[in-house]
């Protein structure tokens, strides 16, 4: 019998029946499992806090810690805890916001507040460019604070950089003026 794929043979491949050759066999291959449910990888989550201050001012340092269990993420997040202070990113990190702000020239920013109301005729006026509020200044600056029925100005100074705090300036509401007590 003549080969039936053989182009240059005498026979025509549409005269004569052949066999077609066996397919091979078909291979399957299996592909891993499709999880059904999407579970997060660590479902636990703690988020720190570091501040150098009360204030805003003060820098920060907030870390994430993942884990898959409570427990496992509660003890990351006393590791990071001691990992960060033998490390000593903690100080690094005040000691470079502390450097940053001594290097920057620029004046010393002013309180973001209003001035106390004058009324006049029935009506709230507004306070003039050439009226003095008092002693609002110090060196240090200073973050005004007003609660209930007093305000005050007390003095940005860090002591834990050796800096002594100014006496806070208290509105005098005879005066409508501050005055710092000592």
């Amino acid at each position: 019998m003549t080969d039936p794929t053989d182009p240059f043979a005498d026979v025509s491949p549409w005269e004569t029946p052949t066999e077609l050759p066996a397919e091979p066999a078909a291979v399957t291959t299996l592909e891993p499992p499709v999880p059904t449910t999407s579970a997060p990888m660590n479902p636990f989550k703690i988020g720190l806090t570091f501040k150098s201050s009360a204030s805003f001012e003060g820098e920060w340092i907030t870390p994430t810690i993942y884990g898959s269990t409570a427990d496992e993420t509660a003890r990351r997040a006393v590791e990071l805890m001691h990992s960060l202070r033998e490390h000593g990113v903690i100080d690094l990190a005040s000691n470079a916001a502390q450097y940053t702000r001594q290097q920057y020239k620029g004046a010393a920013a002013k309180p973001a507040t209003t001035a106390p109301k004058r009324f006049e005729g029935g009506k709230v006026q507004p306070k003039s460019d050439g009226e003095h509020q008092g002693e609002t200044d110090c060196p240090h600056g200073r973050t005004h604070v007003a609660k209930g029925t007093w305000e005050a100005y007390f003095c940005n100074a860090d002591e834990r950089a050796g800096e002594k705090k100014c006496g806070a300036a208290f509105l005098n509401k005879k005066t409508n003026r501050f005055e710092v007590k000592n």
